[in-house]
């Protein structure tokens, strides 16, 4: 009797064990779609078109991964219309939607207010059928070691409670750790991850595919999901990411129109290898600088060829692209470089007056086994003006009446490099021992109508009527004075270094500035003194510059020289006299 009571209540035991394990094996599958950046200049009819096939999916539910909708903005009307418009984007969805903010979602505390009414918390956790999302916001930050303490100690209390999670899986807008942890620097993201037993984790922001498996953890960036971008080594540009979470662990594909492809589609490694390629693989040893007319009369122009890679040959042909009033001898040529080793090669070049659309280069580069990435890259061309010496400093009102200001420069460039599409504009460059002098005329027949919201330095200047300047004082150093002035002389200024990956926005200058406002014109005068600028004047000096007028009226600028770059390699030469 004892013996049959007691198999009775094991076999009782074993049911309920089974019970138990079946009911957690029900919890799975779980399927989501992931969402990327559908800003950074939307294009029209992709996100939309994404936002279809997931519906046609029917997963559990969807995530973004930031920049929702385009910003930044002070105007609070249109802030209201862009979430309006991109919650009726997203309204076929029939499944529930979760958000992740990014930096063109949230940029300051007005943002934030429409973000938590539109979307949700900036951070947040919740559960699906077992799993632990967690949702980050750091679309305000540059680096994790930004991000407040807050929100920090909250993650930590949040993957505290829920440690007991089957998965625990975050989103957070821009990806750290490609340019921290992956790169052997400390991440404190990545740390708290670590420690706390995270799984998988999705960023977007950079608008290109890439992966990662660090620590066991599984990372991944999603690319564009509708903001422009540039076609991934393999072809991918526009897609979203489709994850299945089940007893045999996390799943991921990137999954464009028709087409289902491996997470492995491109690994950091791979990154790596077409940054090496794309940054040192064409190398330009020379600059063809361009007359007056525009014209080149035959000129050497030389090419450097490096095979990064240890054990892949490189052959294939060297094409150059040009228009009828471009040549370049030979045109195309076959180009074979031994692993880990280097070749030169040289070219002549001439063009008969017309600058615009300049010469491109286009090889392809093995970067893995059966891989290859197509290197382009544009002729460089160097416009020269010149920066005159004055002995009298000019009075600083905004009129440009004194005689030294000589030769304005007005031949200008949609960005694009065709017909400009704004009104007339004329710049002017001077200096003395201490001081480089700016001024700028910009004809506009609607000058009451100009748009200058800007009050104080460093506000968005870039976004209204405006004139911008970008000075390389020393060429070597590579480091650029980027300044624009709006029609009330309110500045916006920073220091930029290494290719633009480094933006000093806390770096201020002192400027005298006045603007002049005519009927059909508004025109601008400043002394910018060279100690600021860490610059001395010698006479034949050659410094690197740009610079630009804006006219939002025209949606649309006029450059000197295009396009405007932070390569300070790209710009053309201001020659002291």
């Amino acid at each position: 009797m004892v013996r049959g009571a007691m198999k009775k209540i094991f076999f009782c035991f074993l049911t309920l064990i089974t019970i138990i394990s079946y009911a957690k094996t029900l919890e799975y599958p779980v399927r989501f779609a992931v969402i990327g950046d559908r800003t950074g200049s939307a294009q029209p009819g992709i996100y939309e078109e994404i936002v279809a096939e997931i519906e046609l999916l029917k997963p559990d539910f969807v995530i973004t991964v930031g920049d929702m909708i385009e910003g930044p903005s002070d105007d609070t009307i249109e802030i209201n219309r862009r979430w309006k418009e991109y919650k009726s984007l997203i309204g076929t969805l029939s499944m529930p939607i979760y958000f992740t903010p990014g930096n063109n979602d949230i940029w300051d505390n007005l943002s934030l207010l429409f973000y938590k009414r539109y979307a949700s918390k900036p951070y947040y956790s919740f559960d699906v059928k077992g799993v632990h999302f967690i949702s980050l916001d750091v679309s305000r930050y540059y680096n994790s070691t930004e991000i407040p303490q807050e929100q920090i100690n909250w993650l930590v209390n949040d993957l505290k409670k829920n440690k007991k999670a089957a998965y625990t899986i975050v989103f957070y807008h821009k990806p750290f750790w490609a340019d921290e942890i992956a790169a052997g620097k400390p991440d404190t993201l990545h740390t708290i991850f670590k420690n706390y037993g995270v799984d998988a984790v999705f960023n977007g922001h950079v608008h290109s595919y890439f992966s990662g498996k660090i620590d066991g953890i599984l990372y991944t960036d999603v690319s564009t999901s509708g903001g422009a971008g540039d076609v991934g080594p393999t072809g991918l540009l526009y897609h979203f990411t489709w994850v299945t979470v089940d007893n045999n662990g996390i799943s991921i594909a990137p999954i464009k129109i028709n087409s289902v492809l491996p997470w492995d589609e491109v690994t950091i490694s791979d990154v790596g290898n077409i940054n090496k390629i794309y940054n040192s693989g064409i190398t330009f040893e020379n600059t063809i600088y361009v007359n007056d007319d525009f014209s080149v009369t035959d000129t050497i122009f030389i090419v450097k060829i490096i095979n990064p890679n240890t054990d892949v040959a490189l052959e294939d042909t060297l094409n150059w692209t040009t228009n009828e009033s471009w040549s370049i001898k030979p045109q195309s040529l076959l180009v074979k470089v031994t692993p880990n080793d280097s070749a030169i090669y040289k070219f002549t070049v001439k063009n008969k007056k017309k600058l615009y659309l300049v010469p491109e280069l286009s090889m392809r580069f093995p970067y893995a086994k059966d891989k290859t990435y197509e290197v382009k890259k544009s002729l460089p061309v160097a416009r020269q003006i010149y920066c005159y010496q004055t002995t009298k400093p000019p009075v600083i009102d905004g009129k440009i009446s004194e005689p030294f200001w000589q030769k304005p420069v007005y031949k200008l460039f949609s960005p694009d490099g065709g017909q400009v599409k704004i009104d007339s504009t004329y710049f002017c460059f001077a200096h003395d021992d201490k001081n480089l002098y700016i001024a700028t005329l910009c004809q506009d027949p609607k000058v009451d109508s100009i748009i200058t919201k800007a009050v104080k330095q460093d506000d968005a200047v870039y976004s209204e009527d405006c004139v911008g300047y970008f000075f390389v004082p020393n060429r070597d150093s590579g480091t650029i004075y980027q300044i624009y002035f709006n029609p009330n002389g309110v500045v916006f200024d920073q220091k930029i270094k290494e290719n633009g990956n480094i933006a000093d926005r806390e770096w201020n200058g002192t400027y005298e500035a006045k603007t002049f406002k005519g009927k059909d014109f508004w025109s601008i005068e400043a002394r910018i003194p060279l100690e600021q600028l860490n610059a001395k004047v010698v006479q034949g000096q050659e410094w690197g510059v740009n610079f630009r007028r804006k006219q939002p009226r025209f949606k649309s600028t006029a450059d000197w020289q295009v396009p405007i770059q932070y390569d300070p390699k790209s710009y053309g030469l201001l020659i002291m006299k």
